[in-house]
């Protein structure tokens, strides 16, 4: 018997208005325990605004969400004490330290076993000074100190809403470092990103928002496999590049010297492809399955056209 995966958040319908302009519309997604969820999408597509929702900084227009199984509107203060959250845009107090700002934390979320020791873990890991003044923190320092405080008390699900923002390629790879780990203790992560290279590295499944509909969720391996892939000949003499653009779904043929790269979308016959070929003289094949970023941009180009 197969046992049910448990829902840490689930949708129904979700939709939220801003006047008459619909941000997010009938959104119906669920992110399961122990796994890291990526929520794609352009600027304004809706990803800030579900995020809010389900935060309940914003109520919905319609429909509802459970976190932990209980109501994000009715159970909001008792879902978010065993939620970290990372904002896009965070506002520290400057006249604080990173320490002091800690403290004060911990005062209002209640004194935590080690708490303030996993803290200075953390901030050891990010290179980051506790001792400073939050005052005039760049982009990247930023993102340090919100990180640190999102992670500090162990939540059970972490909201991350670009999370690695300014945040330079040796701080991004131990950013994966600290998902990877949260994972491996049963914990879930939702992250909105931009960074899709990283999106791809560290996510199980991911969710596109597109206009604020949920158009696509799926996992990354499948998504990355389903779509199309790239496939490259190199012949000994001729090559049929003509005859391989007439096959059907067949793109993008390009030809250098003795090699032809070509674009096999997902109703393509790779069988047909390959029979092509075998009535030359093939000297090498290669086979490119597409990364997460070239089937972001297709997907949203195919449904522009």
């Amino acid at each position: 018997m197969v046992q049910e995966r448990e829902a840490v958040i689930q949708t129904q319908n979700l939709t939220h208005r801003y006047g008459k302009v619909t941000a997010i519309e009938n959104v119906n997604l669920a992110v399961y325990r122990g796994e890291i969820f990526g929520f794609l999408g352009p600027n304004g597509a809706g990803k800030t605004t579900t995020i809010r929702t389900l935060l309940d900084f914003i109520r919905p227009s319609a429909g509802s969400a459970t976190i932990f199984g209980l109501d994000t509107v009715r159970d909001s203060v008792t879902i978010r004490r065993r939620i970290g959250y990372l904002p896009t845009e965070l506002t520290l107090l400057d006249n604080w330290t990173g320490i002091q700002y800690l403290r004060w934390l911990e005062q209002v979320r209640g004194a935590q076993d080690g708490y303030l020791a996993e803290a200075q873990r953390l901030a050891e890991r990010l290179e980051f000074d506790l001792s400073r003044s939050l005052k005039g923190l760049s982009t990247g320092m930023k993102r340090k100190m919100g990180l640190i405080v999102a992670l500090a008390h162990k939540p059970e699900l972490l909201i991350l809403d670009e999370p690695t923002t300014g945040l330079d390629p040796l701080m991004q790879q131990v950013f994966h470092e600290l998902m990877h780990e949260v994972r491996a203790e049963g914990r879930t992560v939702f992250l909105s990103s931009h960074n899709l290279p990283e999106v791809e590295a560290i996510c199980d499944r991911v969710g596109i928002i597109r206009d604020g509909h949920l158009e696509a969720v799926e996992s990354v391996t499948n998504l990355t496999r389903a779509a199309f892939r790239w496939l490259t000949f190199t012949f000994d003499g001729a090559s049929p590049q003509d005859e391989f653009r007439a096959l059907l779904g067949v793109h993008d043929v390009t030809a250098e010297g003795s090699r032809v790269r070509m674009r096999l979308s997902g109703e393509a016959s790779l069988d047909a492809v390959i029979k092509l070929a075998a009535r030359y003289t093939v000297t090498d094949i290669e086979i490119e399955h597409p990364t997460l970023e070239e089937i972001f941009l297709a997907y949203y180009g195919r449904k522009e056209r």
